[in-house]
């Protein structure tokens, strides 16, 4: 198990994994997803807390070791077969997960606050999703989490502007449950999570299955195979290579629309 992601147990039947990777801003790299993935099947707590560390709560993908040689293949293996196993692993926890979102949530690091049943926020954190400043299209998945979540205007809105919001804005839009001041937020997701975790374990495990079902929505085969045909397509482009180069060299990109 990796040093990147720390578990221990705050409160009776309560587990709470930090994502410990400062020197890449909490950035989610497969070592760190398969960690969580793993975690997320292996344990039994009866709420499970996630938290970053430091200001950020996770920057996203690891897209600042994409080498030039292999970058589609690496490109591709990051930000889909691992990040999507953890994710539907979070997903599939049988007890209720709460977010504590005491830094920023940028990317596929605020994909994984929503991937978990309920997020509270401290007041001045940002959130946002940047895929259109990169040239990368999002998978069906993820975007249906945050229409889901949010609503398709705000989902929009993230998706298409690439700005970020901060935690007010962000209640307000459906993002998070509750912004707390900063001091207070570890207190109050630690009570909320010893709370769940008192309850029924039926209850708790029953009414998420069903939430789950519920938001379930099945595509058509074909329909399916489009949606991720076009979501790979981008890996071969032009543009993402420009987005992710000018990420790193932090320079507008300049696009030319292949």
């Amino acid at each position: 198990m990796t040093d990147k992601l720390r578990l221990d147990e705050p409160a009776a039947g309560v587990a709470r994994l930090t994502i410990s990777n400062p020197a890449r801003r909490g950035a989610l790299d497969h070592e760190l997803l398969d960690a969580l993935a793993e975690r997320a099947r292996t344990l039994e707590a009866r709420c499970l807390v996630i938290r970053g560390s430091g200001s950020v709560f996770s920057a996203g993908y690891d897209i600042g070791n994409l080498d030039e040689a292999g970058f589609e293949k690496a490109a591709e293996r990051l930000v889909a077969h691992p990040f999507h196993e953890a994710m539907a692993a979070l997903e599939e926890y049988r007890y209720p997960v709460v977010a504590q979102l005491g830094g920023h949530a940028i990317g596929g690091g605020l994909e994984l606050a929503l991937t978990c049943d309920i997020r509270i926020a401290a007041r001045g954190v940002r959130m946002g999703m940047p895929p259109a400043r990169l040239g990368l299209i999002y998978s069906h998945t993820g975007l249906l989490k945050f229409v889901q979540t949010c609503g398709p205007a705000n989902t929009a809105e993230l998706f298409f502007s690439g700005r970020n919001v901060n935690a007010d804005r962000a209640e307000r839009m459906g993002l998070v449950n509750e912004v707390t001041e900063p001091e207070e937020l570890e207190e109050r997701v630690l009570d909320l999570a010893a709370e769940i975790a008192g309850n029924a374990p039926l209850s708790l495990a029953g009414n998420k299955r069903i939430l789950r079902v519920l938001r379930a929505h099945a595509l058509p085969a074909d329909v399916l195979r489009e949606l991720i045909d076009l979501r790979e397509s981008c890996f071969r482009s032009e543009d993402f290579r420009e987005g992710v180069q000018a990420f790193a060299e932090k320079r507008r990109p300049v696009w030319k629309g292949r």
